[in-house]
């Protein structure tokens, strides 16, 4: 008696950028080497929003940069950064996140080169916001791409535990970093630092990353909400630099909250009114993704406070050097690290991201309000390191699966764009975070000093300042809770592990029926 053979199956084909033909979906063999050079490209975004920080006098005194000019090194790279982050998440979806990360990596190095080689101030304003272009191009491509390659629980819980330390600690890099470049060297190397950290990672971009077929999203480009959230985001972050400098309840600091409301209302009128919407509103819309991003912004608030509290308190109150204030800042990154390599990422796949992502920002709380006991003479071994570990170790746990999880469910032609919100979420957190805690410390230093008018002068200015820190500190331990509360709930559903990504072209009820989970970002 005959059998009919069964029918052979042959397993689902994707082509791969660069390559002519179709080969076997599955893990990318060279996923793990991928993973070194985005971790690369992402350290050097990072530390660069805190590197220049350090070497900024130094710049303004050799280029003769006005008091009233200085801001703009630092607020140009935010204000293009912030700004253009959603922009640079949709070019990635559409240009696909390879190419996207490359061309990213290329204008960074060129814009850094700029800035080292800058003569006068106008130059090297110009080069901090090209670099801030560049940089919305690469910070959204390099966190979609990891997302995209690494689709098992496991390893990418283990991806995402590297990738989260670095996101958290990487502004305390830059702290050690400027101050061992500006204290040996100088300022111009703060900026030439970048060219070879994006040459290695540009040169292993092309040679080891690539992404699945299908997930590019080959939509029209939505114009108008390009330049809606461009300014809307814009606005928001200058608006919160002006309030910094000239008060919140001056007339442009009111006008430009304003302009940002309005703007950013129109942008959400907009996106649910198009066809094929900049950021589809069922990224934010959705209960566990919103909670996420909105407690990511709440931490780096605290986070940003703190990084300038302690640095100032070190350098002005102890009288360390820079490259000893910023090795001060070292217990954090270990910390960092523990919380995102050995505790979130081994948990992730095991219990529900609420319970990585609650406990850590509480931890973190409990680190800051430590910190909340800062006098003159307290002692950096007694308090302020251990208050440190603790900020890491919580920060770091929470950071991690929320990274992962932040894109879980959506298709995976949204995924550069749902990266760019963690980035404007941590963008706008650090902006809101520098002027609103910097203005309660200013208050809070102005008070003290009137109400202890009989201390002797040089003793009641740093006993004021730290009393205006640690005020500050307080406020930062009461945000640090409410992002603890939100992941609390907020952050619902299952473990971080499992990820199928839906394909880009399926239709939204398509992908969420093929994947739940889907994605983990």
């Amino acid at each position: 008696m005959s059998q009919t053979p069964p029918p052979k199956t042959t397993p689902a084909k994707t082509t791969r950028p660069g390559t002519t033909g179709p080969e076997t979906t599955g893990p990318d063999p060279r996923r793990w080497k991928a993973l070194v050079f985005i971790a690369l490209a992402q350290l050097m975004v990072v530390l660069d929003g805190t590197i220049v920080n350090i070497a900024l006098p130094s710049a303004q005194a050799d280029l003769g940069i006005s008091d009233g000019n200085r801001q703009w090194v630092i607020t140009a790279y935010a204000l293009a950064f912030g700004g253009l982050l959603l922009f640079g998440g949709r070019i990635a979806d559409l240009w696909g996140r390879r190419r996207t990360f490359i061309v990213g990596l290329v204008g960074f190095a060129v814009a850094s080169a700029i800035g080292g080689l800058a003569a006068n101030t106008g130059l090297l304003l110009g080069a901090r916001a090209l670099q801030g272009v560049f940089g919305a191009l690469l910070a959204p491509s390099a966190l979609s791409l990891l997302a995209v390659m690494f689709t098992d629980g496991k390893e990418r819980a283990k991806a995402f535990g590297i990738f989260g330390a670095i996101a958290g600690g990487g502004g305390a890099v830059g702290l050690i970093l400027g101050g061992v470049l500006t204290e040996y060297m100088n300022w111009r190397w703060t900026f030439f630092v970048n060219i070879p950290f994006a040459v290695v990672a540009a040169a292993g971009a092309v040679a080891v990353i690539s992404e699945p077929a299908g997930g590019r999203n080959r939509s029209p480009l939505d114009v108008p909400g390009v330049v809606l959230s461009s300014l809307g985001l814009g606005s928001l972050v200058y608006a919160f630099t002006r309030a910094e400098t000239d008060g919140w309840t001056s007339g442009a600091t009111l006008g430009l909250f304003a302009a940002a409301a309005v703007l950013l209302a129109s942008f959400v009128y907009v996106e649910s009114r198009v066809s094929a919407p900049l950021l589809p509103l069922r990224v934010v819309t959705d209960r566990r993704r919103g909670g996420i991003y909105l407690s990511l912004g709440l931490a780096v608030i605290a986070m940003f406070g703190m990084f300038l509290f302690i640095t100032y308190y070190l350098q002005v109150v102890k009288d360390y050097s820079p490259v000893v204030t910023g090795l001060a800042f070292l217990p954090m990154i270990a910390g960092m690290i523990t919380g995102s390599t050995q505790i979130g990422a081994r948990l992730m796949t095991r219990v529900p991201p609420r319970l990585l992502m609650g406990p850590g920002f509480l931890t973190a709380a409990v680190g800051m309000l430590m910190l909340t006991q800062l006098e003159v003479d307290s002692s950096y071994a007694g308090l302020i390191m251990p208050a440190q570990l603790l900020l890491g170790l919580g920060m770091g746990t929470a950071f991690m699966p929320a990274m992962s999880m932040a894109t879980q469910g959506v298709q995976a032609r949204d995924a550069g764009v749902a990266s760019a919100m963690v980035n404007t979420s941590q963008q706008v957190g650090g902006a809101i975070g520098t002027a609103l805690l910097n203005t309660i410390a200013a208050s809070a230093t102005t008070a003290y000093a009137t109400s202890h008018a009989g201390t002797a002068a040089e003793q009641l200015k740093l006993e004021a300042m730290v009393h205006g820190y640690a005020t500050a500190i307080w406020w930062a331990v009461g945000i640090l809770t409410l992002a603890s509360l939100i992941a609390f709930t907020f952050v619902n559903g299952g473990h971080g592990g499992s990820t199928v990504v839906a394909a880009g072209e399926r239709d939204e009820a398509a992908a969420d029926e093929l994947a739940v989970p889907a994605m983990a970002h």
